[in-house]
């Protein structure tokens, strides 16, 4: 959160959104990408009040937030162009600090229970088809301005491809988690932790990449780095696949999300069960893997519709 969203806040409030950041961080130890998406909502929710309110809020202020002004508020991010998703999220963001201040006996507030979330549609991951996932990883390195950099763009999609990972877990990982033997582990969302096999493909273009890049492949240093050494960034990430989905004509949903839809779906259709494909994705709960069984129901309709005489 940028520190001048904390001069918006009277001093008890501001003192308090520092503790439960500190508890996102390190209490509950929430991934980068989420850190992120809770403080920039809650920074959002923090100025609305302070012009809403035309005063600088504090906790008493905040205990008293209405339903109307909750509604005001995501009333104001609809009209700023905020899609549903998001604003479910970031009333998601404000729920969870509410609930937070409350089991610390900091502060109650009554309304935020009643508030709905935005309707969400039902939304089917957006997987490539096999010949397009190939054709990412053939040419992830044909564009980059280094040879070791393309080594690295080949290596993550690879990587994202072949085991599955989310880009935050990929992007998270240090040298000294990769693996001697055939298994990855992996720290996912809520800090569970999952092992994914590794594909003998991967392997070789995870190696390789190490073998190549100009900076130390060792202990805690970072597995995928920038063009400086530091860590590489996801926005870094996706602009490599933007610039491979351009030079061959792929649509706009071959991102580097869409290669962990693609493992899924491509599992699925030769033959894999949910369970098993839940265990690899680190999905909580079957109803979320099940979202890839409507895809392959999706594929086979199109295949039917396109081959059948009577179709």
């Amino acid at each position: 959160m940028k520190a001048e969203t904390l001069t918006l806040c009277a001093d008890d409030l501001a003192k308090a959104l520092g503790q439960w950041l500190d508890y996102l961080r390190y209490e509950k130890q929430v991934s980068r990408h989420t850190f992120r998406a809770y403080s920039a909502d809650i920074e959002h929710f923090v100025r609305f009040l302070n012009t809403h309110h035309g005063e600088t809020p504090g906790l008493n202020t905040l205990s008293e937030v209405g339903i109307r002004d909750f509604r005001a508020w995501l009333s104001r991010k609809a009209i700023e162009g905020t899609a549903n998703a998001s604003r479910a999220r970031s009333l998601s963001s404000v729920k969870n600090f509410l609930r937070w201040l409350d089991k610390q006996g900091i502060l109650h507030n009554a309304a935020i229970s009643v508030v709905r979330s935005p309707k969400l549609a039902h939304k089917l991951p957006r997987p490539l088809h096999e010949k397009q996932a190939l054709g990412v990883l053939e040419n992830a390195a044909l564009n980059a301005r280094e040879d070791w950099i393309g080594a690295r763009d080949e290596a993550l999609f690879t990587l994202l491809y072949g085991a599955g990972l989310r880009i935050d877990e990929a992007l998270s990982l240090n040298v000294s988690d990769w693996p001697q033997d055939r298994f990855l582990r992996v720290t996912g969302k809520g800090r569970k932790e999952r092992q994914v096999p590794l594909l003998p493909l991967v392997r070789r273009a995870v190696e390789y990449y190490l073998d190549v890049r100009p900076f130390a492949a060792v202990g805690d240093s970072p597995l995928f780095v920038g063009a400086r050494g530091a860590r590489l960034n996801q926005g870094v990430a996706q602009k490599s696949m933007r610039v491979v989905r351009k030079s061959l004509g792929l649509p706009e949903n071959a991102t580097p999300h869409a290669l962990r839809h693609s493992f899924a779906t491509h599992l699925l259709q030769n033959g894999a069960n949910l369970r098993e494909i839940q265990e690899l994705l680190g999905h909580a709960s079957l109803s979320t893997t099940q979202r890839y069984t409507e895809v392959n129901a999706e594929e086979l309709l199109r295949v039917y519709k396109a081959a059948h005489p009577r179709a």
